[in-house]
């Protein structure tokens, strides 16, 4: 019995390691997802900023 015990303790010893290393990559993974976002969303700022700057030139087009 006390060895049945130890046996399922190890296994969930074992099993919490794998999942607290699971937790760790994940969140690096989660953490560069926000990075790669917040670089996108900088540069749709960007992009917007330099269409709006050019909109008015597009508005009195010579052909129209």
């Amino acid at each position: 019995m006390l060895e049945e015990l130890k046996e399922r303790l190890t296994e969930l010893e074992i099993r919490f390691s794998h999942q607290a290393q699971m937790v760790d990559e994940l969140n690096e993974v989660v953490t560069d997802c926000n990075q790669r976002i917040d670089r996108l969303r900088k540069e749709n700022q960007y992009l917007r900023e330099a269409v709006s700057t050019l909109s008015p030139a597009l508005e009195e087009s010579p052909d129209e």
